[in-house]
């Protein structure tokens, strides 16, 4: 990779103690370091949705049907969030998202996230042969960890969700980075170590 504009999103409740957030912040160093940017001019954009997002209402809704130039200050208004979640993503290459699983799915401010960004004629537009995305030469990573639910399992509807929207917004490479045996087995320390050699590898590839 050549720059280091870097997406990080955190959507844990959890602000003391959580795995996918020391995680996030190992991969983002190690993003940083396998760029030909120098360190000093790399780019890292920090979403913290545990601060909370906002659902979208008939306002916005009503907003995002009504053509650019059409909407009143109210609509622009009820707009201005998700243009600023799309402009984040727009501008990086690297989009870093860190997600507990909780029963089984994301959480809820994670999927609000989602609603967010998910504009068409921004992020995807329809065609005679269905939907095409619009989020072009970027790389996700997913930060996983769950208590319980085994990743890329069954009962795994988060991961599974997040790599489809993803690819339906264009953005088809996609890494998972599997944190989900951190409370179970082993030290913190000793896994946490053994995870940060496995970005470092997926980072290097």
């Amino acid at each position: 990779m050549s720059t280091a504009n870097i997406l990080k999103i955190n959507s844990s409740g959890r602000l003391e103690g959580s795995v996918t957030r020391q995680l996030t912040d190992i991969l983002t160093q190690h993003i940083i370091a396998s760029s030909t940017t120098p360190k000093e001019e790399s780019n890292v954009i920090e979403r913290d949705l545990a601060t909370g997002l906002p659902f979208y209402d008939e306002t916005w809704i009503g907003a995002n049907f009504t053509a650019a130039d059409e909407r009143s200050d109210e609509q622009r208004q009820a707009l201005k969030l998700s243009d600023e979640l799309i402009d984040e993503i727009q501008q990086s290459e690297h989009i870093v998202i860190a997600t507990p699983i909780y029963n089984f799915s994301l959480p809820a401010v994670l999927k609000a996230w989602v609603d967010l960004i998910a504009r068409a004629k921004v992020t995807f537009k329809y065609t005679e042969n269905g939907p095409v995305g619009l989020l072009k030469n970027k790389k996700a990573y997913l930060v996983m960890a769950s208590g319980g639910v085994s990743i890329g399992g069954d009962s795994d509807f988060a991961s599974h969700f997040l790599k489809y929207f993803l690819a339906f917004v264009g953005i088809t490479d996609v890494t998972i980075i599997d944190a989900s045996k951190v409370n179970l087995q082993g030290s913190s320390q000793e896994i946490t170590a053994a995870l940060e050699l496995q970005m470092q590898q997926l980072v290097a590839a």
